[in-house]
């Protein structure tokens, strides 16, 4: 009953917000983000943040603090969306604030990679503190990065949630899902709403979205022995790899590595298939989305199967490496 009442608040929240932003010419994306206006020629509000944070907010029940971390990153984000906080390198200084704090106020960690010397250095305090640190700051970049066409974010999101529900389920885990059902109702009522392109996401709704589900990956994988950190690992494996990816890409071509770009998987297959069907752009955008966590949904299907082998889930991982890879190359080529 909870996340039908969740759906609906949500549904009108996007209805009202979306209405207000339109109507007030706020929040909508015009000019500064490149990699938005590269699928779609619309206004479109940059609400998704917003309407996610103010809806889970509302109904989650967090410990120690844990909203207003929440609060925070959703914070730097939105000031990253109305383009007033412009240098890269103090929107990084404040996401690690607010990593931080959620690692200091909740102290969550790491605890194994099933690698002994790593995991002898995971007993050291500052290591600790770093790795974890790191490991969100990844997540978090990297899903921002994958927020360039419609449904992708939040699809993705949609299916590791999905995927740790049944886990817990399946296995009869000791894990409390309450607040991951109201996140999952949430992120399907927005999932509708984008797929229609009614709003974008943004830094803001890439931040938070990404920083609570880590969070609760890392209770996860802390749980029980039986789950390996690699089977989290294959639930991250694509923002996490987008975010190093592009790095490398950027420094290679000597770009600044923290500019924006459109060369990213998603903007290719975009591209590739506009040239191939006559559909408006916010559709094949959109159907852009879908295919990759089609994708991505049977890959966890695969490592849910497989949850506490680590030599199959490496593997997995590394394959899904390669794939992306030899997927990119030959898109690449074919658009030129």
């Amino acid at each position: 009953m909870l996340e039908i009442n969740v759906i609906l608040i949500s549904f009108f929240l996007c209805l009202i917000i979306n209405y207000i932003l339109l109507k007030k010419n706020f929040l909508i994306d015009k000019k500064f983000f490149p990699h938005k206006s590269f699928v779609s020629k619309n206004l479109v509000p940059i609400s998704g943040g917003l309407i996610f944070t103010i809806s889970a907010l509302s109904f989650l029940q967090f410990e120690n603090n844990f909203s207003y971390v929440i609060f925070l990153i959703f914070f730097v984000g939105i000031l990253s969306d109305l383009n007033t906080l412009k240098s890269p390198y103090k929107r990084f200084f404040l996401q690690i604030s607010a990593v931080l704090a959620l690692v200091f106020l909740n102290k969550i960690f790491i605890s194994s990679i099933r690698i002994p010397f790593f995991d002898h250095l995971l007993t050291f305090e500052l290591f600790k503190y770093f790795f974890v640190v790191f490991c969100l700051l990844i997540l978090i970049n990297g899903s921002n990065f994958i927020d360039g066409v419609n449904t992708l974010l939040i699809g993705y999101f949609l299916s590791v949630i999905l995927i740790i529900l049944i886990l817990v389920n399946n296995y009869n885990l000791n894990f409390e899902t309450q607040n991951l059902k109201i996140i999952f109702s949430v992120l399907l009522t927005l999932f509708v709403f984008n797929f229609f392109e009614k709003f974008f996401c943004g830094d803001g709704g890439s931040y938070a979205i990404s920083l609570i589900v880590g969070y609760y990956l890392i209770l996860l994988s802390n749980l029980d022995l039986i789950i390996s950190p690699y089977f989290i690992a294959c639930l991250l494996w694509y923002p996490a790899y987008e975010c190093l990816f592009s790095m490398i890409r950027k420094k290679i071509k000597k770009y600044q590595i923290t500019s924006p770009d459109n060369r990213h998987l998603h903007q290719l297959l975009f591209i590739f298939f506009t040239k191939k069907m006559k559909f408006n752009s916010w559709v094949i955008s959109s159907l852009t989305g879908i295919l990759i966590n089609t994708y991505n949904l049977i890959i966890f299907y695969i490592a849910l199967v497989n949850v506490s082998q680590t030599k199959i889930l490496v593997t997995i991982i590394i394959l899904n490496v390669i794939f992306y890879n030899s997927i990119y190359f030959i898109l690449k080529n074919k658009i030129r």
